[in-house]
């Protein structure tokens, strides 16, 4: 399983779950103390002083009570997920859809070749296929917030 994290400039952290383990809420806050902060001093440092949003779904993982502790004591903040796709992050279809797209007519014979492929894929991307995604994300928030529509919390 891959978690992207990334901003307009590009990818910051890709991680790879091994095969056959779960993400779980201990696994997540770890990723996001031990992997995702230290990618971002070194790739990012600025990001850490103006401020990290995370976007992601409403799994378990993303959601419970340690987590939301690990993303408190980071200083990052979680924008709300939206109310109309209680199970699909927006970041599912801009981002993930051209991944998937991209990935769909090739054939693997392992994990690792998988993962390259992805990770050419992700660092292949012209400049401003990230910063797009991005306006596209913000540009549901505001109509979230103009039309009044409340975000599951």
């Amino acid at each position: 399983m891959l978690t992207v994290f990334w901003d307009e400039q590009g990818v910051i952290l890709e991680h790879y779950m091994p095969k056959g383990y779960t993400v779980t809420n201990a696994t997540y806050a770890n990723l996001l103390k031990n992997h995702l902060h230290p990618a971002i001093k070194s790739k990012q440092r600025g990001l850490l002083s103006t401020g990290v949003m995370l976007q992601h779904d409403n799994a378990r993982p993303h959601t419970a009570c340690s987590t939301v502790a690990a993303i408190q004591d980071l200083s990052f903040e979680c924008l709300p997920h939206l109310l109309y796709s209680p199970d699909l992050a927006p970041s599912d279809f801009h981002f993930f859809g051209p991944l998937k797209e991209a990935m769909g007519s090739k054939s693997f014979r392992s994990d690792e070749e998988v993962q390259q492929a992805v990770h050419e894929w992700l660092h292949s991307q012209p400049k401003g296929f990230f910063s797009r995604v991005i306006s596209v994300l913000a540009a549901i928030v505001f109509l979230v917030h103009l039309c009044g529509v409340q975000p599951l919390t």
